[in-house]
């Protein structure tokens, strides 16, 4: 994939993402917004160590973040950490079985046809444990929430 592709690439997923979001309605953003932005700071700090250790690489840009892991994690993880919080409505079971076909669908089939297009690929993760990275966030992330709400 040339870098022009991966930036229109980035930039759709970003705008495809964020354009789900008014769908929610103003109540639901400024319930799941603060929790949410909490698990991406989180997701941030994470990704920079995996980082660091080579749990992954980008093709054309693997020592920009701006170019890889950013746009994945202000569109897609973001809007779906919203989105998971209010399909389940407050139902754990609801919200841990959301964020695990989410995040299996990112880490099987998005992971294998990133590494066939030569956008990303996992090194020293494979797929279960790229897919174990992100579902141990969906814990934190319905704690999060759990604690905003009693706090409110």
């Amino acid at each position: 994939m040339t870098i022009k592709i991966q930036r229109i690439v980035n930039v759709a997923m970003v705008l495809i993402s964020w354009l789900t979001i008014p769908q929610l309605g103003l109540r639901n953003i400024k319930r799941f917004l603060p929790a949410s932005l909490l698990i991406l700071i989180v997701e941030m700090l994470h990704a920079r160590y995996g980082k660091k250790q080579r749990w992954w690489v980008f093709f054309n840009k693997p020592k920009s973040t701006l170019f890889g892991e950013f746009p994945f994690q202000i569109g897609p993880f973001l809007a779906v950490a919203i989105w998971s919080l209010k399909w389940a409505n407050g139902n754990f079971k609801w919200f841990i079985l959301i964020n695990g076909i989410i995040n299996a669908v990112f880490a099987y089939p998005i992971t294998y046809f990133a590494r066939k297009f030569r956008y990303y690929t996992l090194v020293r993760f494979n797929k279960f444990q790229f897919f174990l990275y992100f579902f141990s966030k969906a814990f934190l992330l319905y704690w999060f929430q759990y604690i905003y709400e009693k706090l409110t």
